[in-house]
């Protein structure tokens, strides 16, 4: 059940950040991983500013779109 999870977070992080960062995007698998990844790159930046990683579904998928847009931002910056 929890796979489920990550996946439904990672669908709408990836999606969301599309939007933020207006892009033509990645596709949807690739939106999934991105979302994925940013929430485990959101979670990590959170615990490093002391914010307890205690907050319910809205406040995961708020990391997650953190952690996604910063990592959108460095594979674009890394691509040019």
């Amino acid at each position: 059940m929890h796979i489920l999870w990550w996946i439904i977070v990672g669908l709408i992080a990836g999606w969301a950040t599309g939007k933020i960062m207006k892009g033509s995007g990645y596709g949807t698998l690739m939106d999934i991983v991105i979302g994925i990844v940013g929430a485990i790159i959101g979670g990590f930046i959170m615990r490093f500013l002391g914010f307890a990683g205690q907050g319910g579904l809205i406040y995961t998928i708020l990391v997650a779109i953190l952690g996604a847009v910063i990592l959108t931002a460095v594979i674009r910056h890394l691509k040019k």
